[in-house]
């Protein structure tokens, strides 16, 4: 029997980089998942009553309409995000297609989540630039192509003459979300563009989330939007009573990948106020020298980071992520909740693993009340 939804309540499912086959042994359980893994989380976050479950898209095994659609058919109620597909990695038609196929298959349950700089820009994906500009007009063609109009447009989203859905779901149109950091640019393109919401990433501190839902709504008031109009949520990287080095793992070698690129290792510095030298230490850390413009995502898995991360200070993991007792953890949420988002979604740990927390959440939201 599923529990009732807790509506501010999400859970990320296979996060991070996944394999087609599990090796024969592993450290912990979320050394390494699998996209049938993925299926099954998605069943049990819906039996425990998470609202929705997110998807970070990757180009090789992690495709989103597939697995996605994969959820819808296994599922009933649970909601289906993207979390942030790549501003190029769909030519614009595509990516209408794949909400309107998902929601007609499986009613309005999707949330299409995109980004700037997850998937890079590639020449020839119809995106003529991979700017602000063309974040904004990609998210009002879709909504515009999505209601069954003919989109003629030549600007920063690509150039396109009479594109239309031939047959268009008849129904509510799926939400557009934008993964950012709430930065000023990004929050302005949030309040004035066709978002619905904005997801927030996975390491910022509640005093972060803060600041960013500060500047979102603000943008929102400047642009005489309503702010509340704009739904906000934080990822949190969740580790209930797990053991140490599964903590590392889904905490410190995960912030690596986050740290490690310099344009999100300065957000970080500008959001959290983190010491900018030691995210510099860790980017000249022997294990990426070969690299060069390479990303340690790509280049290592979740576990072989372990080294880098011992760079981390603790103390940033244990002020972004909810680690430790039950009561540590709910008390994390709450103040994610504090800073103003309107949801939080887990992160790292699978739905089975955050199944006492989500009881935790439900009374302590209960009693609250």
């Amino acid at each position: 029997m599923n529990a009732a939804p807790v509506e501010d309540l999400s859970a990320y499912i296979i996060a991070g980089r996944v394999k087609s086959v599990l090796p024969p042994e592993q450290d912990y359980e979320t050394s390494v998942r699998t996209p049938v893994q993925g299926l099954a989380d998605a069943v049990e976050a819906e039996r425990l009553g998470f609202r929705r479950v997110f998807l970070s898209e990757r180009y090789d095994l992690k495709e989103a309409g597939v697995i996605l659609g994969g959820v819808g058919a296994l599922t009933s109620r649970i909601g289906l995000a993207s979390g942030v597909i790549g501003l190029a990695s769909r030519p614009i038609l595509m990516a209408a297609a794949l909400g309107a196929t998902l929601h007609a298959a499986y009613g309005p349950r999707f949330v299409y989540g995109i980004g700037r700089g997850a998937g890079g820009w590639a020449p020839g994906s119809g995106i003529a630039e991979n700017s602000y500009a063309a974040m904004a007009d990609y998210a009002d063609i879709l909504k515009r192509l999505w209601r069954g109009e003919s989109v003629t447009y030549d600007g920063p989203a690509g150039r396109y003459d009479k594109m239309k859905l031939v047959d268009r779901y008849e129904g509510e149109s799926p939400q557009i979300w934008y993964g950012n950091f709430g930065l000023p640019k990004a929050a302005a393109v949030c309040a004035t563009s066709g978002f619905d919401g904005a997801l927030l990433p996975a390491c910022l501190t509640p005093d972060g989330v803060h600041g960013s839902v500060k500047r979102l709504r603000e943008a929102c008031e400047r642009a005489g939007r309503d702010p509340r109009s704009l739904r906000i949520c934080a990822s949190v990287v969740t580790a209930p009573e797990l053991d140490d080095g599964e903590v590392r793992e889904l905490c410190h070698a995960r912030a690596v990948t986050y740290l490690q690129p310099p344009a999100w290792g300065r957000s970080y510095e500008r959001v959290n106020g983190w010491d900018a030298e030691i995210i510099a230490k860790l980017r000249a850390h022997a294990q990426f020298v070969k690299m060069q413009a390479g990303m340690a995502d790509t280049g290592f898995h979740r576990s072989e980071l372990l080294e880098p991360g011992k760079l981390i200070p603790d103390a940033w993991m244990q002020e972004s992520c909810a680690i430790g007792s039950l009561r540590n953890c709910v008390k994390t949420l709450q103040a994610f909740r504090d800073a103003g988002a309107d949801e939080i979604t887990t992160y790292g740990s699978t739905p089975a693993q955050n199944a006492k927390l989500i009881a935790a959440w439900r009374e302590h939201s209960r009693t609250s009340a």
